[in-house]
């Protein structure tokens, strides 16, 4: 295995550190259907849905995070409502829920976004 050692990445016009790269940039995401057969549409380092019930999905991670104090947000396409537990955070694996507008779980599609140190 090789090793790159630079300090910037350009496209010719911006430049940017890879500083921000590898620090910044969302080391894993997905954008699933939540409704009737649960489906990932898009994805980066996301290997699984699995439905765990009425708006309840659990994410697992292709590469593992260094451990299970990386950040973990989203939104689903109806109502924005969409939480995640930090108490279910694995270095593998992450739990989603998304909500109506009545603050009632409800099956939805969603985007996700994680960030941290990968292991």
């Amino acid at each position: 295995m090789s090793t790159l050692n630079v300090s910037n990445i350009s496209d010719g016009t911006t430049s940017v550190g890879t500083g921000y790269v590898v620090n910044g940039a969302a080391k894993a995401w997905c954008n699933a259907d939540g409704t009737g057969t649960v489906v990932i549409n898009e994805s980066f380092n996301t290997s699984s849905i699995t439905d765990n019930g009425t708006g309840q999905y659990s994410l697992t991670w292709i590469n593992a995070f260094s451990n299970g104090d990386y950040s973990h947000s989203g939104s689903d396409y109806f109502y924005g409502l969409l939480s995640t537990n930090t108490n279910t955070f694995t270095t593998t694996s992450a739990a989603v829920y998304t909500y109506s507008n009545s603050f009632a779980v409800r099956d939805n599609a969603f985007n996700t976004s994680a960030h941290g140190d990968l292991a």
